[in-house]
């Protein structure tokens, strides 16, 4: 009985390990992620491609700096809870990331360009509407 136990207990331990994202999840120290530099509170940004703000489009620049000064924001939608579905940033608590539209010049709609924000400071540009992101450099 002792020795099922130990196996369920190992599954189970290895369950939760694989849903919160592995042992030593985290951000070193020598990679901030950031404009101040900050870490991020969960998951490994470190698999992330990095590409400074300057290298994006300007309205990317122009959102983060509405991010910044907390608003107004365009859209109803900004400033609301990312659900992260599609399992692509790190696995966080619930209510970690918001996202925030980039405008795309001539689109009719929002378009496929987001911020997301986690509140580690982290973040995330995705071009095409959350099927990639990159982590944002300042």
């Amino acid at each position: 009985m002792t020795n099922y136990r130990s196996r369920i207990t190992a599954i189970l331990v290895a369950f939760v390990v694989a849903l919160l994202g592995g042992f030593g999840a985290g951000v070193s120290a020598a990679e901030p992620a950031g404009p101040a530099g900050v870490q991020a509170d969960c998951g490994d940004t470190s698999g992330f491609r990095k590409t400074p703000l300057s290298q994006l489009p300007s309205q990317a620049t122009d959102t983060y700096n509405l991010i910044r000064k907390g608003g107004p924001y365009p859209y109803p939608q900004d400033d609301t809870v990312f659900q992260n579905r599609e399992r692509l940033l790190p696995l966080c608590a619930s209510g970690y990331y918001r996202e925030y539209t980039v405008k795309t010049p001539g689109s009719p709609d929002r378009g496929a360009r987001r911020i997301v924000k986690g509140k580690g400071n982290e973040f995330f540009y995705t071009r095409d509407h959350y099927r990639s992101f990159v982590l944002i450099t300042f």
